[in-house]
């Protein structure tokens, strides 16, 4: 199978993980990358040997590109997305889809109109971690689930990344920021989401910037940075959220567990791809390992982009998809509105889950 030529637009952090990994596909090469700072794109291509650095604008006319990953920032993710779908591209994008719904509904729109495909991240769900609960729950070692916690409790990213002011700006914080890790699990383990219910504040608003040449910068707090919330799913479950920013100790919460009418299962942190799941059966006083599907211990990102391209080759539904992202997204704005409006939120998209695949994808 011909590999499908790709371009990366944005050469920050996160973009020297998808360049180490995409670099061993057998499906996509990659091979131009741009930034709006040019030397960060020279450096990249440098780095990881890709033939060509760039402007945006001339990846964007290169015919040879099918695909474009983009890894700007958040508030940049709808207007890269359009630009590459508008050059007849498809576009993978780091989350979320777009900062608001009507700007992720206007990307959708426009690659359904040119028949091209959108993925999104987080792909992390595609890994051992989730794929290993998704199987345990299919198998019933928890009878019918009824309940579930996902809980993201920490102080917040200033510390230590040197430019973290997209954090606080609208379209950012812990829900935007991590949720879509805990929300894209949630949604592939127990199905569609139906209703938000929640309560959100920002509780400590004076933050600074911890390192780096910026150190002791104010940041101007935009964005909720504690959000509490229920989760009513379509099939039944349950489940109590939490993401925060601003709980500074330590906290003994679990990551995510998913209750059962026949016992407990304790998952990883989404954030990443492996990890142990847990079991403990009703009646039992003890956990158990449950056994994994596959190992998925190291960073794959770049897994949902594999898949996608592989499922455009063969004519078939990707999973990291368009569609579960604008899920997503609809899920943490109705945190907001809830909040706001003092009322429930009722969603207005749903997602039908893909069969499952208990195989790795390996890059």
């Amino acid at each position: 199978m011909k590999r499908m030529k790709t371009g990366i637009i944005g050469c920050g952090n996160i973009s020297a993980i998808y360049l180490q990994n995409l670099g061993a596909s057998e499906w996509i090469e990659v091979t131009a990358v741009a930034d709006r700072v040019p030397e960060k794109a020279r450096e990249r291509a440098a780095e990881f040997g890709v033939a060509t650095a760039c402007t945006v604008e001339e990846l964007l006319a290169d015919e040879s590109i099918e695909l474009v990953i983009n890894l700007t920032i958040p508030a940049s993710h709808a207007a890269v997305a359009l630009a590459a779908i508008e050059a007849g591209k498809h576009v993978y994008g780091e989350k979320p889809l777009a900062v608001s719904l009507e700007d992720a509904h206007l990307v959708l729109d426009e690659a359904k109109k040119r028949n091209l495909r959108v993925g999104c991240a987080p792909d992390t769900f595609l890994g051992a971690g989730v794929t290993t609960a998704r199987r345990a729950i299919e198998e019933g070692l928890i009878g019918r689930p009824v309940a579930g916690t996902a809980f993201m409790l920490g102080g917040g990213p200033e510390g230590w990344h040197t430019d973290p002011e997209f954090f606080y700006a609208y379209g950012g914080g812990p829900m935007f920021d991590m949720g879509p890790y805990y929300l894209t699990a949630l949604v592939n383990l127990l199905g569609p989401i139906h209703r938000v219910s929640a309560s959100t504040g920002i509780q400590i608003p004076d933050r600074f910037i911890g390192s780096g040449p910026k150190a002791g910068t104010p940041i101007s707090v935009q964005t909720p940075t504690h959000l509490a919330g229920t989760l009513d799913f379509a099939g039944g479950p349950i489940v109590t959220m939490i993401m925060s920013f601003d709980v500074r100790g330590a906290t003994e919460l679990p990551r995510m567990e998913i209750y059962g009418t026949a016992g407990t299962l304790s998952l990883p942190d989404p954030n990443f791809f492996g990890g142990d799941v847990r079991l403990r059966r009703a009646g039992s006083d003890n956990w158990e390992k449950v056994d994994p599907v596959f190992e998925s211990a190291r960073n794959e990102r770049g897994l949902g982009v594999e898949d996608m391209v592989k499922c455009i080759r063969e004519e078939r539904r990707h999973r990291a998809s368009g569609e579960l992202a604008y899920h997503v997204l609809e899920t943490m704005h109705a945190f907001m509105r809830s909040s706001a409006d003092s009322r429930h939120i009722t969603l207005d998209s749903s997602y039908k889950v893909p069969a499952a695949r208990h195989d790795s994808l390996k890059l």
